[in-house]
């Protein structure tokens, strides 16, 4: 019997064959362990599903003057609630910001360009920088001396490199940034209810 199973050449053909089969089948089962996680990555993460779903906060307990991050599509979303000194000190300071009528296109149509919110006393922006995308400091003291003494109605400082925005969001002059704090999609529900990602019906 062993002798049937071997070839001229002296090898041993059945057991070439079980080898042959054995290994096919390992290499089956190593396939599908790896095709199995690898087409599942295709199908995206609850997180990732939920970074890009709207957001939702209820601002009715935001104080005057104060600032809220929310998070959305994985970045940070700056709510500030101005009061009319703000929005006055947003005015004075149109000759020292780089676009002060905002023309560039960084905020929605239906956003209103002078303070560049629905409603004036809700500022809402993406907390990225525009010139390196690090994270801008909410500096709403006036008069502050490290950022322009008399001149500084309040705003924000990027610390990476010195970029300065009013609390409008609008770029001074003389920094790195070259554009606006960019205004996401945005809408309202209410007084109170805002919903960052949908954009405001007409």
């Amino acid at each position: 019997m062993g002798e049937s199973l071997m070839s001229e050449d002296g090898v041993n053909t059945g057991r070439r064959k079980f080898l042959t089969a054995a290994t096919s089948a390992v290499g089956a089962v190593g396939a599908i362990g790896v095709a199995v996680p690898f087409v599942g990555s295709w199908n995206p993460s609850a997180k990732a599903k939920a970074a890009g779903a709207p957001v939702k906060a209820n601002l009715e307990k935001l104080e005057p003057g104060q600032m809220i991050t929310l998070e959305w599509r994985g970045k940070p979303v700056y709510v500030v609630k101005r009061t009319p000194e703000i929005l006055e000190g947003i005015r004075k300071m149109d000759d020292q910001v780089r676009d002060p009528g905002s023309d560039e296109p960084q905020q929605p149509e239906y956003v209103g360009k002078e303070f560049r919110s629905i409603k004036d006393e809700y500022l809402v922006l993406l907390g990225l920088c525009t010139h390196l995308g690090c994270a801008p400091l909410f500096r709403p003291e006036v008069g502050a001396a490290d950022l322009g003494g008399d001149k500084w109605q309040g705003g924000f400082f990027c610390p990476c490199h010195g970029s300065k925005f009013d609390l409008a969001g609008r770029v001074l002059k003389g920094v790195p940034a070259p554009i606006n704090l960019e205004v996401p999609p945005h809408s309202f529900e209410g007084d109170f209810l805002l919903t960052v990602g949908v954009d405001q019906e007409a």
